[in-house]
């Protein structure tokens, strides 16, 4: 597999990986939105756009409906290819691993609530979106998540209560009775909180949507499209290079987030981490078998562990589940990684010990070296980047693509850490891997007995 720490590229027109996610959009008879086909000739362009994502579809779709700017979209695969078509499908109001009361602390009230109130607006741009008219398979409202022993359902309840106060936010306490008999007997979850706002979609189909929107607002998106830095350095443009054409840009987002290869910019290298995330959907579950777990929720679910895991039941009736994966590319596809997400599955729901999984996969996700997400430009205000999502990003990085719109078109932004300073650079870099493996063990440690 793709490894962004070892590869300089993620491949030239590679097809979707095997996942629910392309086969359900395909057998529900959607098919994947049209583009413009791989770049065969050189052009020049305002603003060049490297990764056809979320963040790279926001930005593009912005700059041309509020800032008038036509952009072009090149991605080396398939729309979504990477992090976007792979993830699980959560609409959070978050993003980061930052707490609120650590932002309060290091940056004050008025800052923490103002990264608060933008990763709000996140969910908000995406409902917008949505709301135009994209098919993506919406759910219910509601977001749990659950204490993995019973010392934190000490820490969620206090959580609820600082974010009720904080914020006026709207989060239930749950009991591990409570939420066993209304919502799913998680034998693992010894009560949770529960918040109204969260939602779990297809996050492919609706990256597959805001690309209809950005081509109907005039962008062009060339798939089959690698590019690499040629010159940024030449007059007043920047020069790319395609297997089949240049590009002179006046202007370059870089969203490419946890599959940015190695070495690919200067302005992004050394500064984050990418981490594989492994997903498994299982086969349907019978009537008896929901009947058996009291599976009565398709709210979203994640538990407190510092090596988390997250689930939802699908409109099939299947469950999907996930939690980290593999260190490097090369183990991706090692299936003790799906092996073992479908036995913690098992020993959260005993009733499903003969359940089997019918899909796994893995992809990138990108960590910071600070636990936030961060916008930043080179000095001359020719490259720009969004990255480090720190894989709670599905939602963030439209409003991430949004704000990267207006600094493009040389607009203010709020004055916030997350838009105001560059992603810090790993200590030691070329150690990132072990420091991941060593945090790894930490966190089983931690999770146990901590």
């Amino acid at each position: 597999m793709y490894d962004p720490l070892k590869d300089n590229s993620p491949g030239y027109g590679e097809a979707y990986p095997s996942s629910y996610w392309a086969d359900i959009s395909v057998q529900n008879g959607d098919s994947k939105v049209e583009d413009d086909g791989q770049l065969e000739q050189d052009i020049d362009v305002d603003v060049a756009i490297i990764g056809a994502g979320y963040t790279g579809l926001s930005c593009a779709l912005h700059l041309a409906r509020e800032q008038g700017i036509k952009a072009h979209v090149f991605e080396a695969n398939q729309t979504a290819w990477g992090c976007s078509g792979r993830n699980a499908g959560f609409i959070l109001k978050s993003s980061g691993r930052k707490p609120y009361a650590t932002m309060q602390k290091q940056w004050g009230e008025e800052v923490m609530r103002g990264i608060y109130h933008e990763m709000c607006s996140g969910v908000d741009t995406v409902n917008s979106l949505i709301s135009e008219g994209i098919d993506c398979d919406q759910q219910e409202a509601g977001y749990i998540k659950v204490a993995h022993k019973p010392s934190m359902f000490h820490s969620l309840q206090a959580q609820a209560i600082l974010q009720q106060k904080m914020f006026g936010y709207d989060v239930q306490v749950l009991s591990k009775h409570e939420l066993h008999e209304n919502y799913m007997a998680d034998e693992n979850a010894h009560g949770a909180i529960r918040y109204q706002d969260g939602f779990g979609l297809n996050p492919l189909k609706l990256a597959w949507g805001y690309q209809k929107l950005a081509r109907q607002a005039g962008v062009k998106v060339h798939t089959a499209t690698p590019v690499s830095f040629v010159n940024d350095k030449h007059d007043k443009d920047v020069l790319l290079l395609t297997p089949k054409g240049t590009i002179t840009a006046k202007k370059v987002v870089i969203a490419t987030n946890g599959y940015t290869p190695k070495g690919f910019h200067p302005l992004v290298t050394n500064r984050t981490l990418p981490v594989l995330s492994q997903i498994i959907v299982t086969e349907p579950l019978s009537e008896a078998q929901l009947a058996a777990c009291n599976f009565l929720t398709t709210n979203v679910v994640m538990d407190t562990r510092a090596l988390k895991y997250y689930y939802r039941k699908l409109p099939d009736n299947r469950i999907l589940f996930g939690g980290r994966g593999a260190i490097t590319g090369e183990k991706a596809d090692d299936p003790y990684y799906a092996q073992r997400l479908l036995s913690v599955l098992k020993t959260s729901f005993p009733a499903l010990h003969n359940l089997n999984y019918s899909y796994a996969w893995s992809g990138w996700i990108c960590m910071a070296l600070d636990d936030l997400p961060h916008l930043y430009q080179s000095d001359d205000n020719k490259i720009f980047y969004s990255m480090g999502y720190c894989g709670s990003g599905v939602s963030f990085s439209v409003q991430a693509g949004k704000r990267l719109a207006e600094k493009v078109a040389g607009k203010q932004v709020p004055n916030l850490p997350l838009y105001q300073k560059a992603l810090p650079k790993f200590p030691f870099a070329p150690l990132r891997r072990v420091g991941q493996w060593g945090y790894f063990h930490y966190g089983k440690i931690k999770d146990s007995y901590f």
